[in-house]
């Protein structure tokens, strides 16, 4: 990376690299608590971030519970249990289908959206869970922005999840995300990222 590359970023470089460059899947924790507090001061700052029509499908369950920690652990992959067992806060984010009832009142300009563009639900499902995992990446820079560490997985059976935790039937499980201060050798080295002419075409 040349000095030049990073002459166009407006963020100074110690927030470039905790937010991207240093940033990294925390796989151990220390105990400190992760605060309902400090959560909400996460989502107060993503919730801004864009999505198609503001649709805002991410909703988020906080695991704090011994019983319900449990619960989720059977139903994570065997090489994911004891992280998710040890985290101090574990949160399974997922997409509301039914996001477009709130249209009405989060995309005033034009409230026909909820039954012009997602009357059908197959196009709301996917809709749902692009919006959503868009909202997901903006979850993990939010807690990097509030210094602590996130380990992300998709390690676990997301239906048996939803069932789990979202038994209403109008939410998919995407992704459980263990939260808090990173413990003793909690990273694995740094893996490559592909070069800028291996992504970017001019058309």
């Amino acid at each position: 990376m040349t000095s030049a590359a990073t002459d166009h970023i407006v963020l100074d470089r110690q927030a470039q690299d905790m937010l991207f460059r240093e940033a990294r899947t925390a796989n151990a924790f220390t105990d400190e608590p992760v605060t309902d507090e400090q959560v909400q001061a996460i989502y107060e700052l993503v919730k801004w971030a864009p999505t198609s029509f503001n649709q805002q499908p991410l909703r988020v369950v906080l695991v704090r519970s011994s019983d319900a920690r449990e619960r989720l652990v059977r139903l994570m992959v065997d090489s994911n249990q004891a992280t998710t067992r040890s985290a101090p806060l574990t949160a399974i984010l997922a997409a509301d289908t039914e996001f477009h009832e709130h249209l009405p009142t989060q995309f005033p300009v034009f409230p026909q959206a909820k039954d012009v563009f997602y009357a059908d639900e197959a196009v709301r499902e996917e809709s749902a869970r692009m919006n959503a995992a868009l909202q997901v990446g903006y979850f993990i820079l939010g807690i990097r922005a509030a210094g602590l560490a996130a380990g992300p997985m998709s390690g676990f059976d997301a239906d048996a999840v939803t069932k789990e935790f979202f038994p209403g039937g109008k939410h998919r499980a995407l992704v459980v995300v263990n939260i808090g201060v990173p413990g003793p050798n909690a990273w694995w080295d740094r893996l490559p990222r592909l070069s800028w002419d291996e992504v970017f075409t001019t058309a």
